[in-house]
Parts: C-alpha cells; structure tokens; sequence
C-alpha cells in the first residue's frame, strides 16, 4: 500500500506543493536579510544627512510680535505675555539646486547645494489690524503689542545646512540674522530683533540671499499672503510632491525648471496665529511644496521586487520537472526536487550580494547566468536526458529575463506580472491537454539517477 502511495500523481503532486511551501522559508530569510540590508543603507544615508545637511524645508521671513495681556488666576490678575505670529504679504522664492551624489562605504544619495533669493514685502496695516500696542515700560501693565520687541524668524529645518546667508535689508536698513531661542510652533528657525513701533502706513520691501544644503529634498513654505516660487535643477528624475504641485515645469534629459504660486486661501492657515494657542495649533509644514531628487526604483527595492516573485519561480521549476517526468516516466526523488528549489533561493542571495558592490544590471546576469547553469546541468543529470536538461535551462533563462523586466519597470511591473503569469499558466493548460491523468495515476517508472 505504502510503494503504491509513494508512486501515485496525486500523492507526487501534494508532495511537490509542499516542498514550494517549504521554500517559503528560506525565501523569507532572503526578504529579512534584504530588510536588514535597506537599514544598513538608511543609517548610512542619514549619516550623509548629519554630517551634509538633511532634507530641507524653507520659508520666508515672518514676524514674531510679543502680547500682553491680563489674566486671573486664583483670584489673582497678572500679566502674561505671548506670541503672535505674522506672515508676509508677498514672498518670491528663486532657487538653483546643484545636485550632486554623494557615498559612504558602498551606499549612496543624492545632495545639493541651493542658491536661494528671497525677496518679499510687509505691509503696516496688518500690524495695525492685530491690535493696539503697549508702552514697554517698567512698571506698565497696558495691555496689547510690544511692537519694539517683535522678531522676524526664518524658518530652516536643518541649520547645520546653511551654508552662506546675507544680511536681511529692509528699509535701507541691513538686519543680520543669529541663533534663535525660540521656533515658530513646529518650525525651527534662525532670528534677528526688530522694531516695528515705528514702521509707517507703507509696504516695507526685503530681500536675502541665502546658500543651503540639503538631502534629497527642498520645500517651501508658503509664509505670505501670496507666494511665488521657482526652482530649477540639473535632475532629470525630479518628484513634486507636498501640498501644491507646479503651475508651470518642465522636465527633460538635462534637468527641471518648474514654478509654483500659493495664495492665504490655498491654505489651512491664516495670516497670523498665538504661537502658544493650544486649542488651535497651527502647523504650517503641513501645506510646504517642492521637489525631492528621485532615483528610480532604488537597488533594495528592486530586490525585494524580485524576491516577490520567488515561490512562482519555483512552483513553475517544480512543475517543469513534474511534466518531464510524467512523460518521460522518470521517477525525480523529493530531495531531487529540493535541491533544484534551494539552487533557485540562491539567485537572490546572489543577486543582492553583487548587487551592492556592482550594480544591479551586471549581478543579476551574473547571478541569472549562474543559477540557469547550475540547474540545467543538474536537470539533464537527474532526468537523464541532455536536451530535456538544457530545454529547461532555456525556459528558465527566458523566464529570469522576463523577471528582469518586471523588476526595473515603474509604472507596468504588476501589469507586466500578471499577463505573465496568464500567459505561464494558458502555457501549462495547452501542454498537458492531451496527457490522461488516470493513465499516469501510477507511475511505472525507472528511478532517475
């Protein structure tokens, strides 16, 4: 009973089936190390990013004005100051981006320095509308603006990026910017003190001129009332993203040139805000715009891409071998079988361990050209037929290439799956048609050697 069970179709193929599902696990242990791999790469990346400077948001200058007000407590009235915050009326933002890469060991990243000009106005009449001001005075308890101790803040992500800044000229007047003790809610930012107790009912013009680097992205913030901005780069591969994509880009071999424009009512945000308001905390990072320096479908990506795509490599090896023996009447043993699907978890071991240090296009002929080889030759030794061997060496080739198209293709690789496997298993159908499984429900075969 048990020799007739062992060579029952039904029972060969169940046990096939299993042995794909015990592939599983060292393809799973490929996709962990390739985990490990990418975490290797992003510490090394944010390394770059420490030491360079790190993906940077930038917005233009803003006022930071103190209030006074009374308040009770216990009984008790005091005085407490806080913080309002008010935006520009108009903000022009010009940058150039010089990209370039940038390595540590055997890991890379995109980096740029960009030369940034900023040129916008306040307007009075918006001091005017917050409210009256407060004499700041020793023992004055007025409330209202302390408009004489008012700060005007640049927000920059990373300041360690800055490389150059000039000094903010204003009224004919050169402001230079230092450290700043404070941020505008969730945006860090450099200062200078101002005082705005004696602006006039006019538009007070500013410019800058600042040189700040970055990893792999640039935003803007629109702090303004209405904010134009422009940024051209040298990148072929640029991604818009952020909350507002270009009026105008574009896009070609030798790099980008796009334009965004912003108004208050594109926004979430108003004109002002209480920096310390709890009830409505303004968070103006959410509406930044930019471009990031995309590079498609990195290398860890297109391994675990592969990788994806494993079990079907070895369930269609599997059954390739099943075919040649049913019709061939060979008897391949499990642990046959078994080698054959530890050969082909091989490959993206193989292909991730060359991968890294020659590049993705040369390791996967390598590994692809080493793994088709391997099983091949093994395949004409078990089914003791040359041209059925070196015929699955074939399909299996035609089928490592057709994986390297899935693998590099962006926008059609799911498509590209699926009439593939479509086309594999109409393949499979028109092959076996004619075969009678009741005649095979045994095999009468010779063992293979």
């Amino acid at each position: 009973m048990i020799p007739r069970l062992q060579q029952s179709i039904t029972f060969k193929v169940l046990g096939i089936g299993v042995l794909a599902l015990l592939m599983l696990i060292p393809l799973a242990q490929v996709q962990g190390l390739i985990f490990e791999r990418n975490g290797l790469r992003e510490k090394a990346l944010a390394d770059i990013a420490q030491r360079w400077g790190s993906a940077q948001d930038v917005g233009g200058p803003l006022l930071a004005i103190p209030k006074r007000r009374h308040v009770r407590i216990n009984e008790v009235w005091t005085a407490q100051e806080s913080t309002e915050i008010l935006l520009a009326d108009q903000l022009v933002v010009e940058a150039t981006m010089a990209p370039q890469i940038r390595k540590y060991g055997i890991y890379s990243t995109p980096v740029y320095e960009a030369e940034i000009k900023m040129s916008g106005r306040f307007l009075a009449r918006d001091l005017r509308a917050l409210g009256p001001s407060a004499p700041d005075e020793p023992g004055n308890t007025d409330e209202g603006f302390l408009f004489n101790r008012a700060e005007l803040r640049l927000p920059v992500e990373d300041v360690r990026g800055i490389r150059r800044i000039s000094a903010l000229r204003m009224d004919g007047v050169e402001y230079t910017f230092g450290p700043s003790t404070s941020a505008s809610g969730a945006l860090r930012t450099i200062s200078l003190p101002i005082d705005l107790s004696k602006w006039k009912d006019e538009p007070h013009e500013f410019k800058l001129d600042l040189t700040l680097a970055g990893t792999a992205s640039l935003h803007f913030l629109p702090l303004a009332r209405h904010t134009e901005a422009s940024m051209n780069a040298p990148w072929p591969n640029p991604s818009f993203n952020g909350a507002f994509l270009p009026a105008e880009h574009k896009v070609g071999d030798k790099g980008f040139d796009a334009r965004w424009q912003v108004l208050d009512l594109n926004r979430s945000y108003g004109q002002h805000w209480q920096e310390e308001s709890q009830s409505h905390p303004v968070d103006a990072s959410s509406a930044a715009f930019g471009v990031s320096l995309y590079q498609p479908a990195d290398l860890y990506q297109r391994n675990e891409r592969a990788g994806k795509y494993g079990v079907l490599f070895v369930a269609l090896t599997f059954v390739a071998f099943f075919l040649f023996e049913v019709l061939k009447q060979l008897r391949v043993h499990p642990v046959q079988y078994l080698l054959v699907g530890l050969a082909l978890t091989t490959f993206y071991v193989v292909l991730l361990a060359f991968s890294e240090q020659i590049g993705l296009a040369f390791a996967y002929l390598f590994a692809a050209t080493a793994v088709v080889l391997l099983v091949g030759g093994y395949a004409a030794a078990v089914l003791r037929a040359q041209r059925a061997g070196w015929m699955l060496a074939g399909t299996l080739a035609f089928v490592y290439a057709l994986l390297y198209g899935l693998v590099v293709s962006e926008q059609y690789s799911l498509l590209m799956g699926a009439i593939a496997l479509l086309v594999v298993v109409a393949a499979l159908m028109f092959l076996t048609r004619k075969v009678d499984w009741y005649t095979y429900s045994t095999v009468s075969a010779t063992p293979a050697a």
